[in-house]
């Protein structure tokens, strides 16, 4: 028998906790990020209510959107054959997963990718210094948060965006394959959605790869339990791969595509690798 102490477990809150969460998150906040319709709010309260909903403030909104689309749209239009790479910006440089993804951008550079990121820290900058490093070519589609996520200093060119999901269009929109190295809810999103995509055959039929044996893990878990609920079938999944190895990922993602495409190809010039 194991002497091992199990972690304690922490009690699940009731309903009332779950509420003054809230509740404390929106007094922090000091105001309702929610729009109402014009004329309906529902209190007179300024400082609470600050926001509604007008026809001149969706048309300007929409032309911001519009804006956004068009500076991206111009700045890849140009973009050869392309891998996008998603993953946490909370790994450091040294840490196996952030070596892992240096690594990746390199093998892309070297198969003749261009490598496109996120644009910001972590897993984004390692598979853009990867991809530098090899001489490669590298970009970053950088969001605008409120702690200030700046740009990574191993881009050719930088894209900025303020809204999510026009930058998550470009992420996909722009490459034949998709590799997916450990992160968070932000990871799982652009994951989720290049999956959806390439399900329902919107985009590809492209690879997804997601690097990192056992972080993944669970997820092939909780896959072969949804298949098992007849949610999708197993050969629905068959554009996806889980490896340790960022060469494999790299020649799996070579080997699925047509060959005019595949032609296209042009390697990078070997260089001195960084450390």
């Amino acid at each position: 028998m194991s002497d091992t102490k199990s972690p304690p477990v922490r009690p699940r809150g009731t309903i009332e906790d779950w509420e003054r969460g809230w509740q404390l998150q929106w007094k922090q906040l000091g105001f309702m990020p929610y729009e109402l319709p014009h004329g309906e709010a529902a209190s007179d309260d300024h400082e609470f209510l600050t926001e509604t909903r007008t026809a001149d403030g969706e048309w300007e909104r929409l032309k911001r959107i519009e804006e956004e689309f068009v500076r991206g749209f111009r700045a890849l239009a140009r973009v050869g054959p392309a891998v996008t790479v998603f993953g946490s910006a909370r790994f450091k440089e040294g840490s196996r997963y952030y070596e892992l993804a240096r690594e990746v951008g390199r093998e892309l550079a070297k198969a003749g990718f261009a490598t496109i990121t996120g644009g910001g820290p972590g897993i984004m900058e390692a598979a853009n210094r990867g991809a530098h490093e090899a001489g490669g070519k590298s970009y970053g589609l950088n969001i605008v948060l409120p702690h200030e996520q700046s740009e990574n200093p191993y881009v050719d060119a930088s894209v900025e965006f303020r809204y999510f999901f026009v930058r998550k269009v470009m992420l996909v929109k722009y490459s034949c394959a998709y590799v997916v190295m450990p992160g968070g809810l932000g990871t799982l999103d652009e994951m989720f959605e290049a999956a959806t995509l390439i399900q329902c055959r919107k985009i590809g039929p492209f690879p997804l790869i997601l690097v990192g044996d056992e972080f993944w893990n669970g997820l092939r878990e909780y896959g072969h339990f949804l298949v098992q609920q007849g949610v999708f079938d197993a050969a629905e999944l068959g554009f996806g791969l889980i490896t340790d190895s960022p060469q494999e990922a790299v020649d799996r993602i070579v080997r699925s595509l047509p060959p005019p495409l595949r032609a296209k190809l042009q390697p990078a010039p070997k260089v001195a690798q960084e450390g």
